[in-house]
């Protein structure tokens, strides 16, 4: 099996697209998207969640990103983006630690959208400490403090948070998105990518009346 080959079969979680067309007139529960059995707690106040549970290792969530960036520079003013690293598999663990590394470190803005492309594009697949280390001399990142940061007891709260997240948001792949602890939805299940920012804003339209 070809090392692209075996890195697919890894990634066999990640949601294909649907070619379905989705109207925003014609939104429907259990179809477009789905209400979670039970509701989560939100971390944004009064403004409405939308949650980005990714995988750095999933194709469909590299795809995706570009699109939901767009998406955050023109949102509803009442939603707020917060990105969430998925676990649904052990493996997964390890990319949820370097995500809330660079979270800790201040190096999102710089290294986020860098390291999908370390591996989707120059098909560098990290999985490991020590294959993480010729990329962190590269963007001139202290080995050191980086990995004391990676192994810290903040980091393993919020990997153990990303676990439980993961199956709270009853997510049985990436990308997911959920709105306002409430709705959950993909790209396949509102028919593309660019439909699913569209039906993203009418939940959170239908969350802040529901609020109301």
């Amino acid at each position: 099996m070809s090392r692209a080959r075996r890195f697919a079969h890894l990634a066999v979680l990640c949601l294909f697209v649907s070619a379905a067309p989705a109207g925003a007139a014609n939104y429907t529960a259990g179809v477009h998207y789905f209400e979670l059995s039970a509701p989560q707690p939100v971390q944004t106040g009064e403004q409405i969640e939308v949650v980005e549970l990714f995988w750095y290792g999933c194709p469909h969530c590299y795809k995706l990103e570009p699109v939901i960036e767009k998406w955050a520079k023109e949102k509803p003013k009442n939603a707020e983006h917060v990105r969430l690293p998925a676990i649904l598999r052990d493996s997964w663990a390890f990319h949820a630690r370097v995500y809330y590394t660079f979270e800790a470190m201040d190096l999102l803005d710089k290294l986020h959208t860098n390291f999908f492309d370390e591996l989707h594009k120059r098909k560098n697949r990290i999985r490991t400490q020590e294959q993480l280390i010729p990329y962190l001399k590269l963007h001139g990142i202290p080995q050191e403090q980086f990995f004391d940061t990676f192994n810290s007891f903040a980091v393993d709260s919020k990997v153990r948070h990303s676990m439980l997240m993961s199956r709270n948001y009853e997510a049985g792949g990436v990308p997911t998105i959920i709105v306002d602890g409430k709705y959950r939805a993909t790209a396949s299940s509102a028919g593309g990518q660019q439909q699913l920012m569209e039906l993203v804003n009418f939940l959170v339209a239908k969350a802040a009346n529901e609020r109301a």
